[in-house]
């Protein structure tokens, strides 16, 4: 697919400070789509489809995909391919950090590298199944970071404790128009479904997290102060010494101490006043 002519002819150029830039390389579209293992019975969500290199591989393997789209020119060329009504393409035009995401099995996109960080956390807080994403290089090495390292982070912490993830190869700049400053990657995200079991309340676990992050170098204990008699051994560490499965325990049970001490105290003040 000639995604870099149908951009020239049209004038479209990408807004760089956005993030944007377009893949054009029909190899690398068709790698993310294999590397997803899209097969006919698939609803697949796209993510800025832009111009439709990765849409266009899709739709000859999925039962449906969802190409979303916010810029107003890009829905038109897309429109355009796959408007009939026969077509697997359903083109929604809107900004997926704004719209309501439909049903769907897997995610393969080349997304904006600005909406890297809450484009994924939109995806872990939903059941996401799979995901084959595009990223920024040193974004993806983040998502894969061991404890103590320089990398490591709230973004570490939350993607391994919900996904597998792997980093299926680095993609050239010249597979994207304009060519990117930065060094781009490939990576698979596939949902833990043992995770999952365990952190119930994911947006309870995304404050958790980004709360203790916030204190990086301070001790567990110490940021969460209302943690009580909770006798666990993470609460000596600091959050970069501390693997996810270790946040995931220490959150459910300090949640779960919190939600006993209300129990409590609601008990006890029912008492007084009888």
């Amino acid at each position: 697919m000639e995604v870099k002519k149908i951009l020239m002819d049209r004038g479209i150029r990408a807004t760089r400070s956005l993030g944007q830039y377009f893949l054009i390389d029909d190899g690398v579209a068709a790698r993310m789509v294999e590397y997803a293992g899209v097969g006919r019975g698939d609803m697949v969500l796209e993510i800025g489809a832009g111009a439709g290199s990765v849409t266009a591989k899709l739709e000859s393997k999925a039962k449906k995909v969802y190409a979303v789209e916010k810029d107003k020119e890009l829905c038109e060329i897309l429109r355009e391919q796959y408007g009939n009504k026969k077509s697997k393409i359903e083109v929604i035009e809107g900004d997926i950090m704004k719209i309501e995401l439909p049903e769907f099995d897997k995610v393969v996109a080349s997304i904006p590298f600005s909406l890297s960080s809450p484009i994924t956390y939109k995806l872990l807080l939903a059941d996401f199944g799979l995901a084959v994403l595009l990223y920024q290089k040193e974004f993806a090495q983040k998502m894969v970071a061991e404890p103590g390292s320089k990398l490591y982070g709230r973004l570490s912490v939350i993607a391994q404790a919900l996904a597998d993830i792997e980093i299926l190869e680095l993609v050239h700049r010249d597979a994207f128009y304009p060519s990117p400053p930065v060094k781009t990657a490939i990576v698979r995200l596939k949902e833990n479904e043992k995770e999952k079991r365990i952190v119930e309340e994911k947006k309870k676990f995304f404050e958790f997290v980004t709360e203790a992050f916030g204190h990086r170098r301070k001790k567990m204990r110490n940021i969460f102060k209302d943690s009580g008699s909770l006798a666990l051994e993470e609460l000596e560490k600091r959050p970069e010494e501390l693997r996810p499965e270790e946040f995931v325990r220490l959150s459910t049970n300090w949640y779960e101490n919190i939600a006993e001490k209300k129990s409590l105290e609601g008990k006890t003040g029912e008492k007084r006043y009888k």
